[in-house]
């Protein structure tokens, strides 16, 4: 457990690994949204932007998080162009990104922000410099796919192969070929069947239970790399492209490759116009909310975070999400296995004050292009609960 906490202290997600087209589809962010969300890497934070609500706040306890989140609302506000941001978060391995963040982003950061970059990490480099050294090689989560790449070398297979893929079919057949008897293993079988060996992908024990259900892990990470790798065309999942690539595509002269929204060029006026209406906190979001107006908020995305509690915990939150709710009110929320947590956790009281949005959940799962949960799911405050 102590490892776990300290592995969580730094930065966990350099980039967030929750579909934002799914996010805000689901959300049907209004003009008049408050939008509170959990920040993490931040990518969705400035991705929902481009749903044009009135206000968001991020929250999140990890002081990584909220210095990248706070660098890259303050880059998209000051950096000169959409080629300078692009190339500072999509390339993030320029030595160019160096000199604008000193010329154009530090001169407006907080200090705290501020201190946070241009702090040396545990061998004494800069944190700042892992925008020029690929950042998204960087973070628990990097050195995760930095490991899984190391392991499927060992077994004489490159999972850049993926990228060579140039149809649906190909994907699948170079899947098939390469990538999936690397499960069959028996080291691999072993490895996946610990728990710590999931660490990098922000599961703890109960979470590594609530993935493996009742089958074996090696055989749901399959279904799940599987899902990644032949579930959607290549040339639309960034999430693939960064498991199977270590980066963001270049585009090869078709266009700037799959990318957030947030990293779009035909979005980019719209995250620099509107990065002020974000309000990033170090807090809890049950404390958050605590602190809030009653009718306070309607949009809540909860990512994972569930997944880590206890009821207690549970039951705090959803009272406090259900207190500050408005009419229309919509949480969204991601969990390692298939089914809601809620019921039988969270007292009945509360919960049927929403309503379950099953069908849909069920399609959004499907289609969230991440592929790495077993469920999305969509609660709506009901009319009658306002």
């Amino acid at each position: 457990r102590r490892v776990l906490f300290r592995s969580f202290r730094g930065l966990v997600y350099a980039q967030i690994w929750e579909d934002p087209a799914v996010d805000m589809e689901a959300l049907a962010i209004a003009p008049d949204s408050h939008v509170v969300t959990i920040a993490s890497g931040g990518c969705n934070v400035l991705s929902y932007l481009t749903a044009d609500p009135a206000r968001i706040t991020a929250v999140d306890l990890n002081t990584a998080h909220i210095a990248l989140n706070r660098l890259k609302l303050m880059a998209a506000r000051t950096l000169p162009d959409h080629a300078a941001f692009h190339r500072f978060f999509a390339q993030a391995d320029n030595r160019a990104n160096i000199g604008a963040y000193r010329t154009h982003v530090a001169p407006h950061l907080d200090e705290a922000t501020r201190r946070y970059w241009e702090g040396r990490d545990l061998i004494g480099r800069r944190r700042i410099g892992g925008f020029a050294r690929g950042i998204y090689r960087h973070g628990l989560l990097g050195r995760f796919i930095g490991a899984a790449h190391l392991l499927a070398r060992l077994h004489g297979v490159n999972p850049r192969r993926m990228l060579d893929a140039r149809s649906m079919e190909e994907q699948r057949t170079i899947f098939e070929r390469e990538l999936a008897p690397i499960f069959d293993k028996g080291f691999v079988r072993w490895l996946t069947s610990q728990p710590a060996s999931l660490f990098g992908l922000g599961i703890p024990p109960a979470q590594f239970e609530a993935l493996a259900g009742d089958d074996r892990m090696d055989r749901v990470l399959k279904a799940r790399l599987e899902k990644l790798a032949c579930g959607f065309d290549l040339k639309d999942n960034y999430f693939a492209v960064q498991a199977f690539g270590r980066g963001y595509a270049a585009g090869n002269g078709q266009g700037e490759g799959p990318l957030p929204p947030y990293l779009q060029s035909a979005n980019h006026e719209a995250v620099r116009t509107r990065a002020g209406r974000v309000d990033v906190r170090h807090v809890n979001f049950t404390d958050f909310l605590a602190s809030q107006p009653a009718g306070s908020a309607d949009r809540y995305i909860l990512l994972d975070a569930q997944d880590w509690m206890d009821d207690d915990q549970l039951n705090a939150l959803w009272a406090q999400i259900t207190r500050t709710a408005r009419p229309g009110a919509r949480v969204l929320f991601r969990t390692a296995g298939e089914p809601s947590i809620l019921p039988g956790r969270v007292a009945d009281a509360i919960l049927e004050r929403w309503t379950y949005r099953a069908a849909e959940s069920l399609d959004y799962t499907a289609r969230d292009r991440s592929a790495i949960y077993g469920g999305v799911h969509l609660y709506l405050l009901k009319d009658d609960a306002a």
